[in-house]
């Protein structure tokens, strides 16, 4: 299998050669030999998430990734799609959009996972007939993130915990109304609809995955798996944190239909390929790429703007 530094070195190669695509043409040549193996569609989404390095607005899943897959399946044929993941997350709603036109696309639908799908990534891979993940594949919990500019700068608080925290002070308040001016400065960063947007959003999230599943990868069944899956993600308790990764091993323990990369020795060479190939385009000034095996490709760039040194 060609590994993360022959990939590399391929590229690297094809640019001694002057071949100013050598990204694309090394992407495109995995991509291209996935399919012929596969004899479906193949489709890769993946973000430059895991650097820490670039603003979560500009490779999170939003409503501009609708314009990157119409570019992506423009030209495909047939009815099954590899849909390849890699993203922290984003907007539901864009999720949901994504996902009503992918169907509208495609009856078979398979999703794989070669490092981590989080968040509404993972609410993206629960639309799915099938996930594929290896023994190094995640997903996370899909409860609600918010976005609050705090006191103590922009901080990402998951939705539940902001409701909890609203009933924690509600009882200490009424137990010891001498504590409200403790908890007021904390409060106070909270606008008044916040609470209803937070359950909002829970049920929002909850109710998309419970029909997702219910519609696709547990079709035909009464729905309580999907139910308790949904309910299972969705809880903040379960998790204690946002960022949990879920293995393949707990995935399947939940109840998810997963496939084992591992159990085609091809199919994983050829998919981590793909995924090797991809994100040395994301080590460019590429931030996140969705791509088809013909070529047809959105790549979002971002310049990262370096701190100037001091004289």
């Amino acid at each position: 299998m060609p590994t993360w530094g022959k990939i590399l070195a391929e590229i690297q190669n094809e640019l001694k050669n002057n071949n100013p695509a050598a990204f694309d043409t090394v992407r495109n040549k995995y991509l291209t030999e996935l399919t012929n193996k596969t004899q479906r569609n193949t489709i890769i989404y993946a973000s430059r998430w895991t650097t820490g390095d670039i603003p979560a607005n500009i490779i999170s899943i939003t409503d501009e990734d609708l314009q990157a897959f119409m570019e992506a399946i423009h030209g495909l044929k047939g009815n099954k799609l590899d849909l390849i993941l890699h993203t922290g997350g984003g907007s539901a709603e864009a999720t949901d959009a994504i996902v009503t036109y992918l169907r509208q696309k495609f009856n078979d639908i398979r999703i794989i996972i070669p490092q981590a799908a989080m968040s509404a990534g993972t609410m993206l891979a629960l639309a799915a007939d099938e996930i594929v993940m290896g023994k190094h594949s995640f997903i996370g919990p899909i409860d609600p993130q918010f976005i609050l500019n705090t006191q103590v700068g922009i901080q990402a608080v998951p939705a539940q915990a902001i409701m909890e925290q609203f009933r924690k002070a509600q009882k200490d308040c009424a137990d010891n109304p001498k504590n409200l001016n403790s908890w007021l400065p904390m409060l106070s960063q909270y606008g008044p609809a916040l609470l209803v947007q937070c359950q909002n959003q829970i049920d929002f999230g909850r109710d998309l995955v419970k029909t997702w599943l219910g519609s696709y990868m547990f079709k035909g069944e009464d729905g309580k798996k999907s139910e308790e899956i949904s309910e299972f993600l969705s809880n903040h308790d379960n998790f204690k944190t946002h960022g949990k990764h879920i293995s393949i091993t707990q995935a399947k323990d939940i109840g998810l239909k997963i496939m084992d990369l591992e159990s085609d020795q091809d199919l994983q060479e050829k998919v981590l390929s793909v995924f090797h190939a991809t994100m040395h385009t994301l080590n460019t000034t590429a931030v996140k790429v969705i791509c088809n095996q013909n070529g047809n490709a959105f790549i979002k760039q971002f310049q990262i703007s370096l701190p100037r040194k001091q004289p």
